[in-house]
This record gives structure tokens, C-alpha cells and sequence, in this order.
């Protein structure tokens, strides 16, 4: 995996951006890129996390975690029902 976008660490300023790990971590690295991204901090994403999980993030958080545009969008986006 590569390392987390330095461009993304303004966006999680409650935790410790060099002890984020990709796996451990991947909902809210998810969250926050998928919330705050520039085009080329989303292709990071996309390329390191499986279409399908980033999907199933959505599913499940989307709600809860992302603004009602934003939400649309990624539905949008993702082919999500």
C-alpha cells in the first residue's frame, strides 16, 4: 500500500496522521477522503482500497458520516440503490 496522501492530514487533526494505517484504519480513511479529497487524493483512494469496500463503506456510513450532497453523489457514483 502506499502511504497516506501528506495533502490529507489537515482532515484528521484528531489523530496522529503518521500512525494512520490503511488497514486498520480504512473506514475513516475513507470517510475523510471520500468527505474532503482533491481529484488526486480519490485516486489514491480508489487505487488502494477495493471498489467494493469503499461501496460497502457507503452503504453502511454514508448516512451517518457524509453530507446529503455528497452522500447523493457517491451513490451516484458507485451504482448504489
Amino acid at each position: 500500500m502506499q502511504p497516506i496522501p501528506a495533502s490529507l492530514a489537515p482532515f484528521f487533526q484528531e489523530y496522529n496522521f503518521t500512525l494512520l494505517d490503511p488497514q486498520r484504519d480504512s473506514a475513516t480513511i475513507i470517510e475523510r477522503t471520500l468527505r474532503y479529497g482533491s481529484r488526486a487524493e480519490l485516486r489514491w483512494l480508489f487505487a488502494e482500497f477495493p471498489r467494493e469496500q469503499i461501496r460497502e463503506w457507503v452503504r453502511q456510513w454514508g448516512a451517518f458520516a457524509l453530507p446529503a450532497p455528497h452522500l447523493s453523489f457517491w451513490r451516484l457514483v458507485l451504482e448504489i440503490e
